[in-house]
Formats: C-alpha cells, sequence, structure tokens
C-alpha cells in the first residue's frame, strides 16, 4: 500500500469551528477546501446592489463572512495572514465535486445526526475510494453517522474531535467507528501529533469521549461543590487556577468564555446517555444554571455570565461577580486562603499537591473533596471510555489546558491518600485500582532509562508508553543524565555528543546564575562534546532578564557592578554566535528581551511554532542591552543593497526595537528578521522541539562545524540616519505621541543604530556596536523615570522583562 500523505483537505462547515480547523491546516502547509450551503434569500446589501440568489457572490456569502470573521478573531487562527491564501472557499452545491480531489474530508456541520447523515450521503456520490472521511462531532455516537454507506466508507471514516480553538488547544480525540480501518487510526494518530502539533488520543465511541467526559464532570462535581460549601465564584476560581497548574481563567471565567449553553448542552448530553454512570444524578444541572439559562446569561456572547463587565458613573470598567444565592451581580470579592499562602514557596505546580490536600481550611477541605471525587469518577471510567490511564491524563492536559492530569496528581498525592480521600467521601475506588495497591504497586508512573512507563491494568505491569520516541522529555532524564547544575541552570547530555543547558530560574528569567551556567555549558561542549542546544519545557522559553537586579545595582549606583553584568550578558550571547561548537536555541512562548536575544546569536534557532518573540526593553525605560539593538543594526546593514534606500531599511529595525513588536507566532518572527528564511526552522509540535534541536546541531557538527570569523563589515550611517532618527523622535513628541523620557530612550536607540555621529557610512566591528549599546544602556538605567518604570513592574509582579 503506498505511504498515505495529505496535500490537501475538505472541511464541511465554515462555523467557528470549521472555520478554526480549515485555518490550522493551512498553518501546516496543506490546501484546504471550505464549504458550506447556500443561502437561501438575500440580505439588505445584496438587495441594493440588484444581485441574485444565482450569483457566486451570494452562493459563497455564508462561507466567506465565516472564513473572514474567523481569520479577523483573536486569537488569531493562523500563524501568519499569508496563509488563508491556502484556503479555497466554496458552497455544497457548486464546488461539492472538487471533494474528489482531496486526500480527507473532515465534515463539521451542525451537531444533529440527521443533517450529518445527509452530508455523508451527498459526499459518497463524490468521494473517491480510500479517501480519509472523519466528523468532527463532539458526542453523537460514530456507529450511528455512517449508517447505510459504503464498505469504503466505513472502513476509512471515524470521529477526529479537534478542541476549540483548534490553533491552541492540542486535543486531538480519533473514536473509532464499527467498520474503522486499524491502518486509518495508526495513520491519524500519527498525522495529528507529527503534522498538526496535537496530543492524538484514540478514544472510544461513548458519550462525550474522553475529554469532556472527565472535564464536564470537573465542572458539574464545582458546580454543586461551590453551593454545599458555601464559596464565591471568585474563591472557586481562586482555588482552581494557576495554583494547581490550570489556566487563569480557572472554572467560571472559562464557562463564560466557552459559552455556558455549550456546557450544558455537553452535561445533558452524558446525563440522557450515561444512566449507569454512577455520577448520573451529579449531571443533573443545579437550579442557579436553569436561572442563568432562562435570562441567557450564557458568558462572553451575551455580555454576561458567572461575570459582568460594566462601566460606573467615571467611565471607567469594573468587573462584578454573580452571586449564586441571590442571582444578583456585586463587585467582586478578594478570594484568600491560608492554604494556599503554604505553596507561594513551592515552584513546581506538581509538588504543591500533598500541601493543598493537607490544607487545614476550608481551602484544604474544598481539595480533598474535589481530588477524591475526581480520583474515584477516573479510576471508574476505564475500561468503559479508554483502557490506558495515561489516555484521560493526555486529554485533560491537551483540551483543558491542565498541567497536570488526574493519575498524576493522584501520583502526587500518593496513591494510597488518594484512595482515603475517596473513601472519606463514602466512595470507593475502583477494583483495579485496589488490587494495583494490594500486588505492591505504589504509582500510576515511573520512569526508566528516560522514558515514561504507565500501570498496565490488564497486564497488572508498568508498560512503556507508546509514541515518545521521538520526544526528549527533560523531566525524565534531568537526574540520570545530569552534566552540571547550578542555581540557575541544569546541562544534560542528550546523547550523541549534544548537550542541553535547560534554564531552571523564577519564569526562566535570566541573571548571573544563567548567565554562569550557560558560559559552563558551552566550556563544556567545547571540551568533550559536538553541540549545545538551549532549551527547556517550562511554560515559556525566558522572559527576560532580571530587572529586580538591575534596579537595584541602578538604585545603589552600583554602576561599575552594572556595567561589568551587562558585559558578561553581551559576552554570553557572542560566545553563542562565536564558539568552536554549534549551538542551537529552542525558543517556544514568551521569549522577550534577553531570551530573543539569546534567540537572534545562536548558529541556528528550532522554534515552536507558538513563540511569541520580541524585544521589549521599551517598555521598562531602556533599550536592549544584551546585544540586541546591536544585532539589529546588523540584520538592518546585511539587508543594505547597492542603489538601495538604507535609512528606510534601517528605520524598519529601529521601529521592530522601539513598538516593542512581538511576534504572535514564529512564523511571524521572520517577518521581523528575529528568525531566517532557509536557515531556522519551526515545530508544530512542542513537545518534539528538543528532540529536533538536538538532530539539527548533529548534523551541523557531521558537516563539519567551523568556528564563525567575527564580523568587521557592519555598516552603518553616522549622522545621515542620527539626524533622520532625531528630527523624527523632535515631530514625535510635539504632536503628543510620545513623552520625553521616550523620546530620551528612543534618541539613545538611535545613537546605537546609527553608529554614534559618525561623518560618513563605515564599516565598524560587532565589539564597536556592544560598546555604544551598553554606555546607551546604562545611561538610561540611571534615569528617574526608567527606576521608576522598574519599580513598577516588580511591585505589580509583572514578568521581569529585559
Amino acid at each position: 500500500m503506498p505511504k498515505r500523505r495529505i496535500e490537501k483537505v475538505a472541511v464541511i462547515g465554515s462555523g467557528i469551528m470549521g472555520s478554526g480547523i480549515a485555518c490550522h491546516f493551512a498553518n501546516i502547509g496543506v490546501e484546504v477546501l471550505l464549504l458550506d450551503i447556500v443561502p437561501r434569500e438575500l440580505n439588505e446589501k445584496e438587495k441594493a446592489k440588484g444581485l441574485s440568489l444565482e450569483d457566486k457572490i451570494v452562493r459563497n456569502r455564508l462561507v466567506n463572512e465565516a472564513l473572514t470573521n474567523s481569520i479577523k478573531s483573536k486569537p488569531a487562527p493562523l500563524y501568519h495572514k499569508d496563509f488563508a491564501s491556502r484556503i479555497t472557499t466554496g458552497n455544497l452545491e457548486d464546488d461539492i465535486a472538487k471533494v474528489a480531489d482531496v486526500d480527507w474530508i473532515i465534515e463539521v456541520v451542525v451537531e444533529r445526526l440527521d443533517i450529518k447523515q445527509q452530508v455523508f450521503e451527498n459526499l459518497e456520490k463524490y468521494r473517491t475510494p480510500g479517501t480519509l472521511i472523519t466528523s468532527n462531532t463532539s458526542g453523537i455516537p460514530i456507529k450511528f453517522m455512517n449508517e447505510g454507506r459504503s464498505e469504503d466508507f466505513r472502513k476509512h471514516f471515524c470521529g477526529t474531535h479537534f478542541f476549540n480553538p483548534p490553533r491552541y488547544l492540542k486535543l486531538f480525540e480519533i473514536i473509532p467507528g464499527p467498520d474503522t480501518a486499524q491502518e486509518v487510526l495508526d495513520f491519524l494518530n500519527g498525522y495529528g501529533e507529527q503534522f498538526l502539533g496535537k496530543t492524538s488520543v484514540i478514544a472510544k465511541d461513548t458519550p462525550a469521549f474522553i475529554g469532556n467526559r472527565i472535564g464536564i464532570f470537573g465542572i458539574q462535581s464545582l458546580f454543586h461543590q461551590v453551593k454545599d460549601m458555601g464559596l464565591t465564584i471568585e474563591e472557586v476560581d481562586k482555588l482552581t487556577g494557576p495554583v494547581i497548574g490550570r489556566p487563569k481563567s480557572a472554572t467560571f471565567r472559562t464557562v463564560d468564555v466557552v459559552g455556558l449553553d455549550t456546557l450544558v448542552h455537553v452535561a445533558n448530553g452524558i446525563h440522557q446517555n450515561c444512566p449507569d454512570d454512577e455520577e448520573h444524578d451529579l449531571f443533573q444541572l443545579p437550579d442557579f444554571i436553569g436561572k442563568m439559562m432562562e435570562n441567557k446569561w450564557l458568558g462572553s456572547k451575551t455580555g454576561q455570565g458567572f461575570y459582568k463587565k460594566v462601566k460606573g458613573d467615571d467611565g471607567k470598567s469594573e468587573i462584578l461577580s454573580l452571586d449564586l444565592d441571590t442571582l444578583e451581580y456585586r463587585g467582586k470579592k478578594r478570594a484568600s486562603f491560608a492554604t494556599l499562602e503554604m505553596t507561594k514557596s513551592i515552584d513546581k505546580v506538581i509538588d504543591r499537591f500533598k500541601v493543598l490536600a493537607g490544607g487545614k481550611d476550608k481551602a484544604g477541605e474544598f481539595y480533598r473533596k474535589n481530588f477524591g471525587a475526581m480520583f474515584a469518577y477516573v479510576s471508574k471510567r476505564i475500561p468503559e471510555i479508554t483502557d490506558e490511564l495515561y489516555k484521560i491524563d493526555d486529554a485533560m492536559k491537551a483540551g483543558f489546558g491542565w498541567e497536570h492530569g488526574p493519575f498524576e496528581i493522584w501520583d502526587a498525592i500518593g496513591v494510597e491518600k488518594g484512595i482515603e480521600l475517596i473513601k472519606a467521601l463514602d466512595k470507593e475506588p475502583a477494583a483495579w485500582v485496589t488490587e494495583m495497591v494490594a500486588d505492591g504497586n505504589s504509582s500510576f508512573y515511573s520512569v526508566k532509562d528516560g522514558a515514561s512507563y504507565f500501570y498496565d491494568i490488564p497486564k497488572k505491569s508498568q508498560e512503556k508508553i507508546p509514541g515518545q520516541d521521538a520526544f526528549i522529555i527533560l523531566d525524565n532524564i534531568r537526574k540520570s543524565k545530569e552534566v552540571f547544575k547550578n542555581s540557575g541552570v541544569v546541562v544534560e547530555d542528550l546523547g550523541d555528543g549534544i548537550l542541553n543547558c535547560e534554564f531552571q530560574s523564577k519564569m526562566n528569567s535570566i541573571g548571573g546564575d544563567v548567565l554562569a551556567g550557560l558560559n559552563k555549558a558551552i566550556d563544556l561542549a567545547e571540551a568533550d562534546y559536538e553541540g549545545l542546544v538551549i532549551g527547556n519545557q517550562g511554560a515559556n522559553f525566558s522572559v527576560g532578564a532580571n530587572i529586580g537586579m538591575i534596579f537595584m545595582m541602578a538604585v545603589e549606583q552600583e554602576y561599575d557592578e552594572l556595567n561589568m553584568a551587562v558585559k558578561y550578558f553581551q559576552d554570553t550571547v557572542m560566545r553563542l554566535r562565536y564558539s568552536s561548537i554549534p549551538t542551537i536555541v529552542a525558543p517556544h512562548g514568551m521569549t522577550l528581551g534577553g531570551g530573543c536575544e539569546m534567540t537572534l546569536h545562536a548558529d541556528r534557532v528550532v522554534a515552536a511554532a507558538e513563540s511569541y518573540i520580541g524585544l521589549v526593553e521599551f517598555g521598562v525605560g531602556v533599550i536592549p542591552g544584551g546585544g540586541g539593538s546591536k544585532e539589529m543594526a546588523l540584520r538592518a546593514s546585511d539587508t543594505f543593497q547597492k542603489n538601495d534606500v538604507e535609512l528606510n531599511r534601517l528605520q524598519e529595525y529601529f521601529l521592530t526595537i522601539g513598538m516593542a513588536k512581538v511576534s504572535t507566532s514564529a512564523y511571524e518572527a521572520y517577518d521581523l528578521d528575529i528568525l531566517k528564511q532557509g536557515k531556522d526552522i519551526v515545530v508544530v509540535n512542542k513537545d518534539r522541539q528538543i528532540a529536533t534541536a538536538k538532530a539539527v546541531a548533529r548534523q551541523m557538527a557531521d558537516m563539519g562545524y567551523t568556528k564563525p570569523v567575527k564580523r568587521k563589515d557592519v555598516k552603518v550611517l553616522g549622522k545621515q540616519a542620527l539626524g533622520m532618527f532625531l528630527v523624527g523622535t523632535d515631530s514625535m513628541e510635539a504632536s503628543n505621541y510620545i513623552s520625553e523620557h521616550d523620546k530620551k530612550i528612543a534618541n539613545k536607540l538611535a545613537y546605537v543604530m546609527a553608529g554614534g555621529d559618525l561623518s560618513e557610512p563605515t564599516m565598524v566591528t560587532e565589539q564597536y556596536l556592544l560598546d555604544l549599546e551598553r554606555e546607551a544602556f546604562l545611561s538610561l538605567c540611571g534615569e528617574r523615570k526608567t527606576l521608576e518604570r522598574l519599580q513598577h513592574m516588580i511591585q505589580k509582579g509583572k514578568p521581569l522583562r529585559n
């Protein structure tokens, strides 16, 4: 059988999910045909233009409007606006025959079985045998949808459930029908992970599958618990947010964003279709939910839900909260618990669960009840919704943004302690859990030789989780492969002659310990290895330099120490560029200020698609001081061409810093010339990033890596450019676009990027520009306004970005 490849897909249905799925396929370079129904009547604009129902612009109006709205939405569904050109729109009457040319047809129409069956009947008339055909249903049984279809259709048909928004949520549930070929399931499982960047989970054809079955149970459990325990919605959101590794939107804000009606629809479906679920009654909606549905308090889509944004008499916005007893909105109440205070010094979320479950206040009681109920429920869903416990954890992490799944949390608390929590609620765990403990197994997971293992229930032993051979999981190798460690970094041996330097500081901010560790990593790599990766698997690559340290030096006017610290940073990034081994930086998430400067100086960059990279120093009143200002001048110089308007090119790079531009994806970073086309690469699945970076380092070493020659050919424009910038900043201040202090920062940056006040264009060295950059940075650190901005950010607890 020839290898299956996906070059073109058809998405049927252009609603929020359909358009989002179409955009994500466009993100990965696939050609997309997006089809929807033909309007049955003209709108007012069409009538005014004298159009008819036969005009193509009318016939494609629904699909075109839906796609346009999706592309404009926030957060953006596309990695880059230009990727929209990969999507062709049409309608299900004029263009349905085009599905004969695609490799995969994805149905995303309204959640009604009769309509889906009708769509499939029409599609089968044109579908080429062997073409994949799947449904994005969120709960309709797959076995009902393919009734009456041909054998080839049924063999190539299954459910593929994307979570909304498809670009950002990683869960990709694959639900086999009764006749789905194993080859189809295997292909989709691999394609979802490798190409779509998803966590693929093959689920059973049960109501709400895995993610929503467990997720909705968790939310419904909280809906009942909140009133039983007398908690406010603010308290629940405080207890179920970042402190336990969940999104900031926690519980009630998440429901507002998703839409209460959506949650109610899924909960009702589970209630109706799972009569034998031991928690069947829990899926009945509390009275306050019924009242909110009656009032159309559905969340963001109707302007109010559990929270409501209003404007006061002074014109300022205020967020009100719903009192679940009175069902009236009131001012937000501050939530505070002693148990949460005890976890503030615990950086790793996984280490907090024991403390939280042992709390002596209402928060501790809440967690014991919450965890106990969840542990009991997930244990009893095996083998109903899946045979493997790790799939439940994968689904919750990828679909609901949990940092740790239920079985991982149970392990962290202790399996026997978790059983105690269950029994305290007069519940029982599934029999297999009791048997597992009785047989001497004390955990659901283990790590062996850098690989993750899970407790396989039928085999009654720890088995390797499949599909991880393409990954390097730093948590699994950190202890066994450690080569060096200090308070800021761990240097690990990735094998095959490649080291990795992993930041371990708070928010991966870059201070003296991180710089010392990075220099040590380069020393080690140059002495005994053949390449170095700088990468981590935290939430963000790095929020930048430790501004708290800079602030203290500036306040104490320790300018010699500050000068040495800045020079140390500059020297370190220059070592990345001019070492005798290839250096690969692997940015992901926020890669700001100093993190961006690291990226700019690597030999190669292997960026996660979801990388938000930029030089943001202007926001704290300084210019990039770790080589960023120099590097933008150098990259501008590299674009100068004969007879080119060089000043305009330089101005573009100046504005990248001056406007603190941050890419909203790695692909946008190419536009900012932070990433280099043809040199730096983007990976869609972040889990593959470290392994890919290692492979790139190995390839560069194998090809015969030679230390680069230091640059002496950076063209700077001197007074010609400086004059232009100074006139511009004067004009912007006069027009009240920028403050006096902003003008001062901009003028300092202008001086650096112009190469000073040289009388004519000159070729200079990188070190010349670094010295100018450092001098400008230090002078701004002594400004009162800069110190005020730094202090404000520190007091607000904002990320310490430089």
